[in-house]
């Protein structure tokens, strides 16, 4: 039995596809089923979150691997950044210890680092050592920014997009190496299907190194607009994103941790070598959206 968390996730849905279509058995720990749609049938489901220790507790009986995609990278009703990633991690790893689980898959992030000055980066990197150090047979999965067209991202900066100008946070120089949701679902299906690699950690980055506003760009094309940017200095849209979350609650299209994020690079000297590890060949960012090839 597998549990996973974060299953109606980005990647998470992508994974349990492919669990399924194995014939795994899964368990999903979800706030809410309907989330899983069709999948909902076909999974053992646990009601609750990572913040409540008794659905913690529930959801790893008899299970043999858990797979952890569930993270968060604003502060919820139910806990901080700092609980839902990391002291979240760190319970559901000692429930699993307890309950006899083997194997333990860790999604953290490329950059990840305890000084970090993004609270999620250090959170992650908490969390990335106490998954490392369990004891359990263990495997984290570090992606670069993950994507996939009409995720709650992109969807944002479409919607930016039928301004008549494109506001772009900050300097937009952050380089990314983005890798598309289903790409990073192939290689944590692999990972699972390798069998015992304890302590091994994987960095999957796309091929194409991008800075931010590449990125921006790059979306502005697949959707056929064009459109002139404009850098919005940090302290206005912190200011701006700061009255926005205190009108609009959980409901605000975007929080100030949110946005600092995209002034951290995410890349790894690796390329995408982890992720052809894994068999995986991610495909580029043009290719996905829909975009010829350059050149």
């Amino acid at each position: 039995m597998i549990l996973l968390t974060g299953a109606t996730g980005l990647v998470g849905r992508a994974l349990l596809d492919r669990l399924l279509g194995a014939g795994e058995d899964v368990r999903c720990l979800v706030r809410d089923p309907r989330r899983l749609g069709p999948n909902r049938v076909r999974v053992q489901i646990t009601m609750g979150n990572l913040a409540n220790p008794f659905s913690v507790r529930q959801s790893v009986r008899g299970v043999d691997t858990v797979v952890h995609l569930a993270a968060t990278i604003r502060d919820q009703p139910t806990g901080s950044i700092e609980e839902l990633n990391a002291v979240a991690t760190i319970r559901l790893l000692r429930e699993a210890r307890q309950a006899g689980a083997r194997r333990f898959v860790f999604f953290g992030a490329v950059g990840a680092s305890e000084t970090s000055p993004a609270r999620f980066f250090r959170a992650k990197a908490l969390a990335e050592r106490a998954v490392l150090s369990s004891g359990l047979d263990a495997t984290v999965l570090a992606p670069s920014i993950v994507y996939s067209p009409g995720d709650a991202w992109l969807t944002l900066l479409h919607r930016l997009s039928l301004l008549p100008w494109m506001p772009v946070s900050g300097s937009g120089e952050a380089a990314y190496q983005p890798i598309w949701a289903e790409d990073v679902a192939a290689g944590a299906a692999q990972a699972l299907r390798n069998g015992s690699a304890g302590g091994r950690r994987y960095e999957l980055a796309g091929p194409q190194t991008l800075t931010y506003e590449e990125i921006v760009r790059l979306a502005l094309d697949a959707w056929g607009r064009r459109r002139p940017l404009v850098h919005v200095p940090l302290p206005v849209v912190r200011r701006t994103l700061r009255l926005v979350e205190s009108v609009s609650g959980e409901a605000a299209f975007a929080t100030w941790e949110e946005a600092g994020l995209m002034e951290i690079p995410m890349t790894t000297p690796k390329g995408t070598g982890d992720a052809e590890a894994l068999g995986v060949e991610p495909k580029p960012m043009r290719e996905v959206l829909g975009l010829p090839p350059d050149g």
